[in-house]
């Protein structure tokens, strides 16, 4: 953690965002030097007083070692921009994130996420079409993406889950700081089922109404498209639409009643140039979905001993402890840790913590895909 040690001190100060991060590299080289510099030094980068001011407080004041301290404890992983597991599509929008913290970690996979957004006075009619879409987005290898809400957001976390899926929660408040408290379980489901909880905030910061904007412009991108299942005329859903435009990405809207208030907003969408969806194919075919399908390398990693053999028939999605597979195997202790090291190299299988284990998602393909011309796509540059 002693690498990423000031990427979280920077990303502790207010006032300095990632247009200022990425001057401060520029300048200084590092954040370790930057975080040395003068007041001259920044203001010759264009920090402004009140930034230096609050900068400078934080130096003095704040206990970054122990701050440190407490991040690594928690178990949570932080990813900058330096970081090759920094998502892909991320990285492509303006003033990218500088610092996320993570439970659970992002997977190659990813690439492939539809956000999947909406009201959080959801309607029976939205709870079966989220239900219905996400389930065959995930049948097809799309992660999906939404923010944790009540409503849409949930029953698009929990379908993403009941099918066997991965699916990526980005908050509004700081990662230990679990919104709405009614989520948790749900969140720890997330993290147990090979998904994501995801936030740009410091620990301890409080989902403030103001943070909430800023976490629908990561949602959408993170993804390829946004899927606006219900939405009233104010809803926060439109505004991660917008961004989705601004960020070049796809917006799909779910059509509704006329006379209902939480289809006003995706009925505008779609009057206004967002692609009607009636079905899943509607969106896999208009992000190519399908073309990655079938350019996807399937890589589908099959028990090479006995021993292998015997442990993968008493995994599952189900977390499992190894002495439960010892004794269910009948193995010795040492070729069950041995043996199970080997198949999660292998991406066979993954230590949740605490020595359980689950069976990874079959099959498992890697998305190993060409670009139209047949060379292979590049990861896009940082945009300032």
């Amino acid at each position: 953690m002693s690498e990423v040690k000031y990427w979280l001190g920077f990303n502790y100060v207010s006032g300095i965002g990632p247009a200022k991060v990425q001057a401060l590299l520029g300048h200084f080289g590092s954040l370790d030097r930057a975080w040395q510099a003068s007041d001259e030094q920044l203001r010759e980068i264009g920090l402004d007083i009140r930034a230096i001011q609050s900068f400078n407080e934080i130096r003095r004041t704040f206990d970054l070692d122990r701050y440190v301290a407490q991040v690594e404890s928690s178990g949570a992983t932080v990813v900058t921009w330096e970081s090759e597991s920094y998502p892909d599509l991320l990285r492509e929008i303006p003033a990218s994130p500088p610092v996320l913290f993570l439970r659970g970690k992002f997977e190659t996979v990813d690439r492939w996420a539809v956000a999947v957004v909406g009201t959080r006075r959801l309607t029976a009619y939205g709870r079966q079409v989220a239900h219905e879409l996400v389930s065959g987005l995930v049948r097809s290898g799309v992660t999906i993406v939404s923010g944790l809400a009540r409503g849409i957001d949930a029953v698009a976390h929990r379908t993403a889950l009941e099918e066997g899926g991965r699916t990526i929660a980005v908050m509004a408040s700081g990662i230990d700081k679990i919104y709405p408290p009614e989520h948790r379980d749900l969140a720890r489901e997330i993290v147990n089922g090979r998904g994501v909880i995801m936030s740009d905030y410091p620990f301890g910061a409080e989902p403030e109404s103001a943070h909430f904007p800023a976490r629908n412009r990561l949602i959408s991108g993170l993804s390829l498209g946004v899927l606006v299942v219900e939405a009233g005329e104010k809803s926060g859903a439109l505004i991660t639409a917008r961004f989705a435009l601004e960020q070049n990405r796809e917006v799909f809207a779910v059509p509704g009643n006329i006379h209902s208030p939480v289809s006003l907003g995706t009925n505008r969408l779609i009057q206004q140039g967002g692609k009607l969806v009636m079905r899943v194919d509607d969106i896999l075919e208009e992000l190519n979905l399908r073309m990655v399908n079938e350019q996807a390398v399937a890589q589908v990693v099959l028990p090479e001993t006995a021993e292998e053999a015997a442990i993968i028939s008493q995994l599952s999605s189900h977390p499992i402890h190894v002495d439960d597979l010892q004794r269910l195997t009948g193995m010795p202790s040492s070729l069950v840790s041995s043996t199970l090291t080997v198949m999660e190299l292998k991406g066979m299988v993954q230590q949740l913590g605490g020595m359980n284990y689950i069976r990874l998602r079959e099959p498992g393909p890697s998305y190993d895909v060409a670009a139209d011309d047949g060379s292979q796509t590049e990861n896009y540059p940082l945009k300032d």
